[in-house]
C-alpha cells in the first residue's frame, strides 16, 4: 500500500448542487476530515446531470436531500446510472444517501402531487407522500444501530415501507424514521446506508464516517489497512 501519505480515495458526490438541503453537502466536508486526520487525500468529483460518471471509478459515493422539485430535476438522469450503480453498490461499494436521494435509491417514489418517479432499486423499498396537508416528519432522531447510537434531524412528509427482507439502518429511539410506524429508519444493503438523517449525518456520527472509510479502504487496499 506504500507510505500513509501515498494512499488515496476518490469520492462521487452525485448532484451536489442540486441536492443538498439542510446542509448535506458536511458528508463530503466530514469524510475529507477524517481522512486528513489519518495523511490520506480524498478527491471529491461533483457529478450533476449528464455528466460523465462510472461508479467503478470510485472508492465512495453520496447523495444528499432535496424537494420533490429537486427529486424530478434528477429523476431521469439517476435512473440511466441506476444499474451501473445498483452493481457497484452489490459488488461492495461504501455509500450515504439521504432523505432524497434515499427516497430515489429505493424502488419508487410517490411525490405530494401522486405522480410516480422511479427508483434505482438498491433498497427494496416504497416511498409515497400523503400529499402537503398532512403532517410532516419533523424533529431531532435517536436511534440504535450497529454503530450504536445514531442522532440526527428528519425533515420529511413522505413514508418509506422496507420490504420484509430489506435491513434497516437502525431502530427510532426518539422521533418517527421510515413511517411513524413500525419503528424502522432508513435502510442497509452490503456497505450502502441510507437514511433521512440530516445533521449533517456523518459529523454528528464519526463512526459512520469510519466505517465507510474503512470499508473504502479495505476494498481498494486490504482488510486491515484502516
Amino acid at each position: 500500500m506504500g507510505t500513509r501519505q501515498e494512499v488515496r480515495l476518490r469520492l462521487a458526490h452525485l448532484y451536489a448542487d442540486v441536492m443538498n438541503v439542510y446542509g448535506d453537502q458536511g458528508n463530503a466536508s466530514a469524510l475529507r476530515y477524517r481522512c486528513e486526520a489519518r495523511g490520506i487525500t480524498l478527491e471529491i468529483a461533483s457529478i450533476s446531470i449528464g455528466e460523465t460518471f462510472d461508479p467503478r471509478d470510485y472508492d465512495l459515493l453520496i447523495v444528499g436531500g432535496g424537494e420533490d422539485r429537486e427529486q424530478r430535476r434528477i429523476a431521469d438522469d439517476l435512473t440511466k446510472r441506476g444499474g451501473a450503480i445498483r452493481s457497484a453498490i452489490a459488488a461492495g461499494l461504501p455509500a450515504l444517501a439521504v432523505c432524497g436521494g434515499f427516497q430515489l435509491f429505493g424502488n419508487s417514489y410517490v411525490g405530494s402531487d401522486g405522480k410516480a418517479l422511479p427508483g434505482i432499486g438498491v433498497f427494496r423499498m416504497e416511498t409515497i407522500h400523503p400529499g402537503n396537508k398532512t403532517k410532516r416528519s419533523i424533529g431531532n432522531v435517536l436511534l440504535q444501530t450497529e454503530f450504536g447510537e445514531v442522532v440526527g434531524f428528519e425533515n420529511h412528509g413522505a413514508s418509506t415501507w422496507l420490504d420484509n427482507r430489506e435491513e434497516r439502518f437502525g431502530t427510532v429511539v426518539v422521533g418517527r424514521g421510515n413511517n411513524g410506524e413500525d419503528g424502522s429508519e432508513g435502510a442497509r444493503v452490503a456497505n450502502a446506508i441510507g437514511t433521512y438523517l440530516h445533521g449533517s449525518l456523518l459529523p454528528k456520527n464519526p463512526s459512520i464516517t469510519d466505517f465507510l472509510l474503512e470499508r473504502a479502504l479495505s476494498r481498494r487496499f486490504g482488510e486491515g489497512s484502516f
